[in-house]
């Protein structure tokens, strides 16, 4: 009895890191004439599919395919006029990208501006910059220079995404600060707290655990850096058997007398949310291990890559000005 008075309490003050996503509402919904009082019921909220980081990356991938299915040679050239201005101002941005490394470790440079502002303009920068001198070539290669140039510049945009991604695992949010393994398992374990009194799904708390250990011993016998896609697969297999699991369970509920259709939506719409919050928090702790190395490889590398494409931008405005 002190053990299930224990586990109703912590359903009730689960309070996680305000940097890691929060739990979703519980899925205690009470069944009118069950005698228990009736709780008010909070609405899973929807997901943002377009944020301002989707809507900008879906703006730049369209003006690139526009701009390379376009007859841009017509209207611009690299030497004069709109092209060259658009060489200049993508050089710029590149440089510009020296300003958030800078101003992450020098305290002098506060007035600049936060690091997280710094930050966002390095992530926009290194793709803006890119996308202008693509234009300002109009997508084709040009003189020995100019293509080494062009090529470093890619590389290290390229190296710039994966970056981002890795960054994004192993942080609180892209501006949030670093995580630790101890912590992400802290709040895995409390949404194993988070229980169900739902008598439409009896068990269905004990095949999320179930589902968890599975994900759990199968990354324990992957090797490191795998572990990011043994834990997506696996995650996405469970979820599938317990969606499927709570659309049976839910199917068999029809037939009993005195349950509002609103109720079970509600309550399908609830559980579904319960099972991602469960299965994220489980893959963020089994992958994270891998991404904290590759982020600190890709670190390593991604300095040099900027330092050789400096090199090469600088050797080709030379080139060009003086040739």
């Amino acid at each position: 009895m002190n053990a299930r008075l224990q586990r109703v309490e912590t359903t009730r003050t689960i309070a996680p890191d305000d940097a890691i996503a929060p739990a979703r509402p519980r899925l205690g919904i009470a069944r009118p004439g069950a005698g228990q009082p009736r709780r008010a019921s909070r609405k899973v909220q929807p997901r943002r599919w377009f944020g301002v980081e989707r809507l900008f990356a879906v703006a730049m991938v369209a003006i690139l395919y526009g701009g390379y299915n376009f007859p841009t040679e017509q209207y611009l050239t690299p030497q004069t006029g709109a092209g060259y201005a658009l060489g200049v101002i993508g050089g710029s941005s590149m440089l510009l990208l020296l300003f958030y490394p800078l101003r992450k470790r020098a305290r002098v440079l506060a007035f600049m501006g936060t690091t997280k502002r710094w930050f966002q303009a390095h992530m926009a920068l290194g793709v803006i910059g890119p996308v202008l001198i693509l234009f300002h070539s109009n997508f084709s290669l040009g003189a020995v220079n100019s293509n080494v140039a062009l090529f470093c510049m890619l590389v290290v945009s390229g190296s710039g995404l994966f970056g981002r991604y890795f960054y994004a695992h192993i942080h609180h949010g892209l501006h949030g600060r670093k995580a630790n393994l101890a912590e992400l398992k802290d709040y895995a374990e409390k949404l194993r707290w988070v229980t169900t009194n739902v008598e439409f799904l009896p068990d269905l708390v004990q095949q999320i655990e179930q589902e968890e250990l599975r994900i759990l011993w199968r990354s324990e016998r992957t090797m490191l850096l795998a572990r990011p896609l043994t834990g997506a697969v696996g995650a996405y297999l469970a979820r599938r058997r317990l969606r499927r699991y709570v659309s049976r369970a839910l199917r068999a509920a029809d037939a009993a007398p005195g349950t509002p259709r609103a109720r079970r939506e509600q309550l399908h719409g609830t559980a579904r949310q319960y099972i991602d919050d469960r299965l994220a928090a489980t893959r963020r702790v089994v992958e994270f291990g891998a991404f904290e190395r590759l982020f600190s490889l890709w670190h390593a590398l991604h300095l040099p890559l900027f330092l050789m494409l400096l090199i090469a931008g600088i050797v080709h405005v030379v080139a060009v000005h003086v040739y």
